[in-house]
């Protein structure tokens, strides 16, 4: 009796010595500056969103939190990084869509985007919008369908480059609506928008961000919201699935991840901290005028959204033939 109990004693002592010093540390964190990995250049719309949230999570900790650019290999080079991160909760990760496609582009990988990885809090879904210049002879996305349809190869789509987000969600779109245009590959969306504008290009799938300035100059014409929810910026503009897409649904993502080891008491505090800048009505103000959707969501509800994002991605790509130029 007594060995029986000296063993479930030992058990559950060495149970306490492996939770606790993860609570313990979990407690004391952050204690030292925190690295914020972005995998593009300064000064696109990631790095504005996710200095809003770091901004609050200094104020919540008292610690700096430090944006830490790697951009390159389509978001490759960024992820590898956290990938091999010491699993410490020193290092986040914040994240787009072009995370999720990334595994179905790069099929030699050196990390594996489920399981290297610990996803922390879904932030926001911003609005995605189809737009068209002020020239072209469709003034519905009904009609575009039927042109599209119509006059295969001859409507030019443009893309923030091949591969991405916008480019995947486009094919998609247009597998949907059985059409097959031709797509124009850009580095930036600046390019692109101005080349929509001059008439170079027929279609484009842009942030609301990023149209308003030209919708309201008359020069761009949006035709539909690319994803289910209406815009509150918009809220006469039907989404895409309404109206010939059925089911095409696009809303580009901001989250954060960290490196799949770091203790889950960690990420349930950065988690809940996260959880707390979504609902902060200064943060929700500046992300809706930009025509984003507060999320705020918990681990496990990211998890999914980013395991269904990578099934998504994989599947167009297959279908659409798409590859990357070496």
């Amino acid at each position: 009796m007594q060995s029986g109990f000296l063993r479930v004693l030992t058990a559950v002592l060495m149970l306490s010595a492996s939770v606790a010093p993860g609570i313990a540390f979990a407690q004391n964190y952050p204690n030292h500056p925190v690295t914020v990995v972005i995998a593009f250049a300064p000064g696109a719309s990631t790095d504005i969103e996710t200095r809003i949230y770091t901004q609050k999570l200094i104020e919540y900790t008292g610690q700096s939190f430090v944006i830490d650019y790697k951009p390159g290999g389509g978001t490759t080079i960024g992820n590898a990084f956290v990938a091999k991160a010491v699993p410490d909760g020193y290092t986040l990760q914040a994240i787009t869509g072009g995370f999720n496609a990334s595994p179905a582009l790069y099929p030699k990988l050196t990390y594996d985007p489920i399981r290297d990885f610990a996803p922390i809090s879904l932030m926001s879904r911003r609005t995605t919008m189809i737009v068209t210049n002020a020239m072209t002879p469709y003034k519905t996305l009904k009609e575009y369908i039927a042109y599209a349809r119509a006059n295969p190869g001859k409507v030019n789509v443009a893309t923030t480059g091949a591969g991405g987000s916008p480019h995947l969600n486009a094919a998609w779109f247009h597998q949907i609506i059985n059409a097959r245009p031709t797509f124009v590959h850009y580095k930036a969306s600046a390019p692109a928008q101005t080349d929509l504008i001059a008439g170079r290009v027929d279609l484009y799938f842009t942030t609301a961000l990023s149209a308003v300035p030209h919708l309201k100059s008359g020069k761009q014409r949006a035709l539909a919201i690319a994803n289910l929810e209406r815009s509150p910026l918009f809220p006469d503009l039907l989404p895409a699935s309404e109206l010939g897409a059925t089911g095409f649904d696009y809303s580009s993502i901001f989250g954060f991840i960290t490196q799949a080891a770091v203790p889950q008491a960690i990420i349930a505090k950065l988690a809940a901290d996260l959880q707390k800048a979504a609902r902060d009505p200064e943060v929700s103000k500046r992300i809706e005028a930009d025509g984003g959707f507060m999320v705020g969501s918990t681990p496990a509800q990211f998890r999914e959204v980013i395991v269904t994002e990578i099934a998504r991605f994989r599947k167009i790509v297959q279908e659409n033939n798409i590859v990357l130029e070496e």
